[in-house]
C-alpha cells in the first residue's frame, strides 16, 4: 500500500519561509515522479510543483515561480518544497501526490496522495 505523509505545515508571516516534506512508504519512490499541489475551500486543488522521479526535472506553477523550490531525496524516500517570501493568498491545504514514472500537473494525473497540512500566511 502505497502511503504518502506531509510534514511541515503551519503559521508564518507574510514574507517568510516554510518548508513542506513529504515521505513515500510501500513502493519504490524513486520510480515515481512527484507533485504537490494546494487547495482552499470552496475551490478545486491547484498544482504548485512536480520533479521527476530522478529529480532531473521540475515544473512549477507561474504563481510560485522565483519563490518556491522542489527537490527531492531518493535515499530517504522524501520530496521536499522549500517556500520562500511567502504571501498571504499562499494560504491553503498542501498535498503532496504521486504518480508513476511521469511527472504530470494536473489533479488526475496522479494516483496517490498525502492527507494535507495546513500552511497559513498572515499579513
Amino acid at each position: 500500500q502505497v502511503q504518502l505523509v506531509e510534514s511541515g505545515g503551519g503559521l508564518v508571516q507574510a514574507g517568510g519561509s516554510l518548508t513542506l516534506s513529504c515521505a513515500m512508504s510501500g513502493r519504490t519512490f524513486s520510480r515515481y515522479a512527484m507533485g504537490w499541489f494546494r487547495q482552499v475551500p470552496g475551490k478545486e486543488r491547484d498544482f504548485v510543483s512536480a520533479i521527476s522521479s530522478s529529480g532531473g526535472n521540475k515544473y512549477y506553477a507561474d504563481s510560485v515561480k522565483g519563490r518556491f523550490t522542489i527537490s527531492r531525496d531518493n535515499a530517504k524516500n522524501t520530496v521536499t518544497l522549500q517556500m520562500n517570501s511567502l504571501k498571504v493568498e499562499d494560504t491553503a491545504v498542501y498535498y503532496c501526490a504521486a504518480r508513476y514514472a511521469v511527472m504530470g500537473r494536473r489533479y488526475e494525473d496522479y494516483a496517490y496522495w498525502g492527507q494535507g497540512t495546513q500552511v497559513t500566511v498572515s499579513s
